[in-house]
């Protein structure tokens, strides 16, 4: 009879570890999840930082390029002026 009580508290016991050992393999499963969640959530803001950065590279390009076109302009423009007033240096006025 002693044997069968033993026997009794070893399996219930084991039953407990049993237990618990699944308890903190959901436990793991859940975190695994989270993490796996976040560094999809990370991904996509990786993404979107690199999209704004492109975009930005896009712009300044942009504006450099304008700077060049106004810098010519106003270079035409200069020449233009220095033309008009070598016109205009034939009228005196009295």
């Amino acid at each position: 009879m002693l044997t069968v009580d033993a026997g009794t508290r070893q399996a219930a016991t084991a039953g407990e570890a049993i237990t618990q050992v699944v308890s903190q393999v959901q436990k793991v499963t859940q975190l695994i999840g989270e993490l796996a969640s976040a560094s999809r959530e990370q991904s996509s803001g990786i993404g979107q930082v690199n999209q704004a950065v492109a975009q930005m590279d896009q712009v300044t390009q942009q504006n450099a390029a304008l700077v060049e076109q106004s810098a010519a302009a106003a270079q035409s423009l200069a020449h233009q002026a220095a033309s008009l007033a070598e016109a205009v240096e034939v009228f005196r006025l009295a």
